[in-house]
């Protein structure tokens, strides 16, 4: 069987067939800038669906946020779930300075979450915000990680850079992110029930790949 094998080539030919496929079934289709257009294409590259190109929005100047973020060398990135720590790029994240988390499996957070009555994704948020310097939260998973970060963000107890915003699902997950859209914090967020942990990671990715250092 004659098939690509070199990784880089499989990417490079399936950015090719996804813009070949958005000039014929979207003819009409512009996107915003060269910016927003990586970015939605590498969530569309890592799920194979096509309705990024409407779902996914951008607020309050949030690439220009993320960029400031992650340029600046400070600061941690946390998110829901392992898996999407696991997709994004750490050795980036290592070169840039920035830190990265995930709660979800820490015992404290787990016995935080069980003696409050809430999801370990609510008691994680809780246990971010006490962490010092810039913070920017990852959600792709867990509704109730976007309502702790709102409601929380709404106290004053909270501040963040920016969020991005993409758990997939039927409880909450609409309606997290409709109300993360909706709010002043800077986000990309994935509206409706699509989303998950590896379009969230997808995201940062492709935001990363973007920062000038990485230019050549």
């Amino acid at each position: 069987m004659n098939y690509i094998q070199d990784p880089k080539m499989i990417e490079v030919e399936s950015f090719k067939i996804i813009q070949s496929i958005i000039e014929a079934d979207f003819p009409n289709y512009q996107f915003k800038d060269d910016k927003e257009e990586k970015i939605i294409k590498r969530a569309i590259h890592t799920s194979a669906d096509f309705d990024y190109l409407q779902n996914l929005v951008f607020t309050h100047e949030v690439i220009s946020q993320l960029e400031t973020f992650f340029l600046g060398g400070k600061g941690t990135l946390f998110t829901d779930t392992t898996m999407a720590l696991s997709g994004i790029n750490k050795r980036l994240l290592e070169k840039l300075g920035i830190q990265y988390c995930c709660y979800i499996a820490d015992p404290e957070v787990a016995e935080l979450a069980k003696s409050k009555g809430i999801t370990r994704s609510m008691a994680g948020i809780e246990v971010a915000a006490k962490i010092a310097g810039p913070k920017i939260f990852v959600i792709g998973n867990a509704p109730t990680a976007i309502f702790k970060i709102l409601e929380m963000v709404a106290a004053n107890t909270l501040a963040v850079e920016a969020v991005v915003g993409a758990p997939v699902g039927f409880v909450g997950a609409a309606e997290s992110k409709e109300a993360l859209f909706e709010s002043q914090i800077p986000a990309i967020v994935a509206r409706g029930r699509k989303g998950g942990s590896n379009v969230a990671a997808a995201i940062i990715n492709a935001i990363l790949y973007q920062l000038p250092l990485n230019e050549g």
